[in-house]
């Protein structure tokens, strides 16, 4: 059948995947491989991820794959790439650790489906070689449908605590303040992070000069309405003196900089940590459609060279083939993510903060548009502007300060899975799993113990994901467990972001599920409050590294 060709992103070739882009012109699909072990893998790395042998090389393959996740894209996220289209994670029949995210081309979107047999063809731009695949109808004749990869249990991998004493009991969360949230508020993001950082500092009953370390995520010189100029911006704004400071990326989820200050004040270097989030995606997409902001240009570059040249540029199709595998894999369909999202705007109507307060009904939730399979409009969060920002104080200085101090029971930060969208889980959401098993190796609490979950929603298959990795209930058991939304009701055995989370209240990139943590075990969740409330879990991340937080009120 005739396809329209998309404009694609070209990827920028690296010292490392140059060869691979570029190996495509004879047709044969070429993928590194260990010379030792025989182990296949992707994308492109001087060692054998198995043995760490050096004799590493790209080697021809079949050419053939399996369909191990999927998503059919109705979005448009680039002018010239217009949808339907599928985004798909493809598992090598040489070795299903070996995976592409690429194009279905050659066929209807919907007629695309889990363990498809496909098969390679490419398309040029220059002198580069675009893999994309199409039905192998001659393979699924005979061999019936493709294998998919069976789930690895990461729990084996945890290490043995290394100390029996913990960080977490050094320290405390003092403050906590947040400035206007709304969308397209075309205020200055700096201005925004002001605002909340000096409410957090008077909620802690604190001055300024009290303030000895910073720390934020992700830092300077991000793009998209993601940041405000990290440390450096604040600091200039309001003249800080700090000992210790941090704007580090590569942290355990976006509380992973809460974190971060929780270490440097359990080890001395701090007393007084101000820790802020600030997101203006809203305003930054309105400048982008009104000419006022340019776009970025180029190639792509970092994780986006392996994405952008398919038209994956949204977490929503990466996530969308994990879900898709999921409800494949469990024989689920949308039910519980429809619980997770009605549930939140129910939160929402109680949180007059929240963006969305609009009721929304289990209706309303199939009926709306889809954005990518399986997720709809109400599957996915809302970009908004904002700050929230947090205080962590050593906790000596805790009885000093004018409002209960919200204390840390456990952090869990461990990476027990590969460090990518499509090289290792498959049945949930990436870095979900291992944050959720370490943070219980840190306790003698239980799932059972936990009064409130502030579960980071950027979309209801990342909540989905965390209830199941921090075992409230077994793989694959959402649907039963939420049972229509009735578990996770405000009046439920496991109350779930009683303020409307990201997906109806605003997409503060997991600060905010904090500090409705610390409202609710303050007992100033005003309106929704859940019924004493002294433990909750937190959770940010998912793709990128997760961290998961088990937070407990000091009375």
């Amino acid at each position: 059948m005739d396809e329209p060709i998309p404009v694609r992103p070209l990827p920028q070739p690296t010292l490392a995947s140059a060869e691979f882009w570029r190996s495509g012109a004879d047709g044969i699909l070429r993928i590194s491989r260990c010379g030792d072990c025989q182990r296949w893998f992707h994308p492109p790395m001087p060692v054998c991820p198995t043995c760490h042998s050096r004799a590493v090389e790209p080697t021809p393959t079949s050419g053939k794959a399996t369909v191990v996740g999927f998503s059919v894209n109705h979005q448009t996220w680039l002018p010239a790439f217009p949808p339907p289209y599928v985004v798909a994670v493809v598992a090598l029949d040489e070795d299903d650790r070996a995976r592409l995210t690429t194009n279905i081309v050659g066929c209807e979107p919907d007629s695309v489906h889990l363990g498809m047999r496909v098969r390679v063809r490419f398309e040029q731009h220059e002198d580069l070689y675009i893999p994309l695949f199409e039905p192998d109808p001659d393979t699924e004749a005979t061999e019936g449908p493709g294998p998919l990869p069976e789930p690895r249990d990461v729990r084996i991998s945890l290490r043995p605590t290394a100390s029996a004493q913990k960080y977490e009991d050094r320290v405390a969360l003092t403050g906590v303040g947040q400035s206007q949230v709304g969308r397209r508020l075309m205020v200055d993001p700096v201005s925004l992070t002001v605002d909340a950082c000096l409410a957090a500092v008077q909620d802690a009953g604190l001055a300024l000069d009290d303030i000895d370390g910073l720390s934020t995520y992700p830092g300077a010189g991000v793009s998209g309405g993601l940041g405000e100029g990290g440390v450096a911006a604040l600091t200039e704004a309001l003249q800080l003196r700090p000992t210790w400071f941090n704007g580090a990326r590569e942290v355990p989820g976006q509380i992973g900089s809460i974190t971060a200050a929780m270490l440097a004040v359990a080890s001395g270097l701090c007393r007084h940590v101000l820790c802020f989030r600030t997101v203006w995606e809203a305003s930054h997409s309105a400048l982008l459609r009104s000419g006022e902001w340019k776009p970025e240009g180029g190639r792509a570059t970092g994780m986006m060279e392996w994405r952008a040249p398919f038209g994956a540029m949204s977490a929503a199709q990466w996530i969308a083939c994990n879900a898709s595998h999921y409800m494949h894999r469990y024989g689920v369909g949308r039910e519980a993510l429809g619980a997770i999202a009605v549930t939140a705007r129910a939160g929402a109507a109680r949180n007059p903060e929240a963006l969305y307060r609009d009721p929304l009904t289990l209706d309303d939730y199939f009926n709306a548009r889809m954005v990518s399979t399986p997720f709809g409009l109400y599957d996915c969060d809302v970009p908004c502007d904002g700050a929230v920002a947090v205080i962590v104080s050593a906790i000596e200085t805790a009885a000093d300060r004018p409002r209960p101090p919200v204390l840390i029971e456990a952090v869990g930060t461990a990476m027990l899975e590969r460090l990518s969208w499509d090289q290792d889980t498959l049945t949930h959401l990436p870095q979900t799993l291992g944050a959720s098993a370490h943070v219980w190796t840190r306790t003698d609490l239980t799932p059972d113990d936990v009064d409130v979950a502030l579960i980071y929603d950027g979309f209801t298959f990342n909540a989905l994901s965390w209830i199941e990795g921090l075992g409230f209930c077994g793989r694959g058991e959402a649907t039963d467990f939420l049972a229509g939304g009735k578990t996770i009701a405000l009046d439920g055995p496991l109350p779930l972001n009683p303020h409307g989370g990201q997906l109806s209240a605003g997409r503060l990139h997991g600060y905010g599920f904090v500090r409705e943590a610390m409202l609710q075990l303050r007992g100033d969740a005003h309106g929704r409050q859940v019924r004493d409330a002294r433990v909750a879990a937190v959770t940010s991340g998912g793709g990128g590294p997760g961290g998961a937080m088990l937070l407990r009120a000091a009375y």
